[in-house]
């Protein structure tokens, strides 16, 4: 276990706070953070990225995890924000965000977020010609950027993997150049670039790739508008560990073979003095968190033995939708003697499996299990399938546990509905 997750007496503890206990007082499911991880997470990206390029900015990718609590933390720690939809948007302004904090970057966007959007005055990184076109029509930006998309793309899953020819994101050379050109001569003045490639990436020469062909683009675009570049915007992915062993990323390693990539390609190119910008999501708030579920019942056949719980995909849907691992701990008993076991939910659903032959201190009825690194991609990707109510959210700061998410109940299920 890394911190804040600590065991005391054989049980969990989460930055000093009992599992068993926050679990008690709130029921389960439950998703459980820790404040001090969390901040811990963005001091050191924030450090290691100051040092490897100076002139730099954090974004952080808010479809991590939108909760209020997490977005107030990071504002205060000098956070800006990367929102894709309208309602992250909302909830990022919510949480006290300046419309300059918060840069937008969506896909098949509809005029009416697009005007929604300009209203708000948070700022536009644009996906398509197609995009920049309808909103010529009736705004003027200050400062535009572009997706592109540099061809190659990285991730731990197909369906993460967000640049290449077979990704939906961003636009292609000649066309980048083209929605650049159109910018400028209908008035833009100062321009950034961006891209995303994928998520979960631990090995910084996939950037280093990719940014040099987003950088080539940027190149064309300078040399033939004559433009220098306010911001280049590598996105997000910095992959955290997820299975026992696994080793966490070195960030001035990282970070520093990065940005002397860039530094130099930025002076060959004659692309100014433009400032870096990260959009980390998954490495801020992954490791601060876990999923509590509570075993519910213990089953076998000839073949398998089973363990069910009362969380399910409606819960946390990764390891049903992209294979994810998420180590599973007793938190009730750590370091009993371990059985194999496939853990399973409630939903009427094969899938609803968080893992098959998985070894596991012999879990008894009325235990407690911990799914880790629940942070990111948890709540935000859960659901009311099967008409279950969204879990509740916990936030820890030294042995102090708060709710920052009420429990959804039956009622809230018919909510809207006459």
């Amino acid at each position: 276990m890394r911190p804040p997750f600590t065991e005391v007496d054989g049980e969990l503890h989460i930055d000093q706070a009992s599992a068993e206990q926050i679990a008690r007082a709130h029921g389960t499911p439950l998703y459980v953070y820790s404040e001090k991880r969390i901040a811990d997470n963005y001091t050191r990206l924030r450090g290691a990225l100051s040092r490897a390029y100076p002139r730099s900015r954090i974004l952080y990718a808010a479809k991590a995890n939108t909760n209020l609590a997490i977005l107030r933390l990071l504002r205060r720690l000098g956070s800006e924000i990367d929102a894709v939809s309208p309602g992250e948007v909302h909830l990022a302004l919510k949480a006290g965000f300046h419309p300059d904090q918060v840069l937008f970057t969506g896909t098949s966007v509809s005029d009416e977020e697009m005007r929604w959007l300009v209203e708000r005055g948070v700022r536009l990184n644009l996906d398509s010609r197609s995009q920049l076109r309808r909103l010529l029509t009736y705004h003027m930006p200050d400062t535009l950027s572009f997706r592109v998309n540099p061809e190659l793309g990285a991730g731990h899953h197909e369906h993460v993997i967000t640049a290449g020819a077979h990704a939906k994101f961003g636009v292609w050379d000649e066309d980048a150049v083209k929605a650049y050109s159109e910018a400028a001569e209908a008035g833009v003045k100062r321009f950034g670039v961006q891209m995303h490639i994928g998520s979960g990436i631990s090995d910084a020469h996939h950037y280093i790739r990719a940014t040099g062909r987003m950088l080539e683009i940027a190149a064309k675009v300078s040399e033939r508008l004559g433009v220098e570049f306010e911001f280049i915007d590598l996105g997000g992915g910095i992959g955290v560990p997820y299975k026992p062993g696994e080793e966490e990323v070195d960030l001035d390693t990282f970070l520093g073979e990065l940005a002397g990539f860039i530094k130099e390609k930025v002076e060959a190119y004659g692309l100014g003095d433009p400032e870096l910008w990260l959009e980390p999501g998954r490495y801020i708030v992954a490791d601060a968190g876990a999923l509590l579920t509570r075993v519910t019942t213990l089953k076998d056949n000839p073949f398998r033995r089973y363990v069910g719980v009362d969380a399910g995909f409606n819960t946390l849907v990764r390891p049903t939708m992209y294979g994810s691992y998420h180590e599973i701990l007793n938190a009730s008993n750590l370091n009993g003697e371990e059985g194999v076991y496939d853990v399973y939910g409630p939903l009427c659903e094969s899938g609803d499996v968080f893992a098959r032959d998985r070894p596991i201190p012999h879990p008894r009825e009325g235990d407690l299990l911990a799914i880790m690194n629940a942070g990111a991609y948890g709540f935000s990707m859960s659901s009311q399938y099967n008409s279950r109510p969204r879990a509740a959210e916990i936030m820890v700061l030294g042995g102090e546990a708060r709710l920052v998410r009420s429990r959804e109940s039956l009622e809230d299920l018919a909510r809207g509905m006459p």
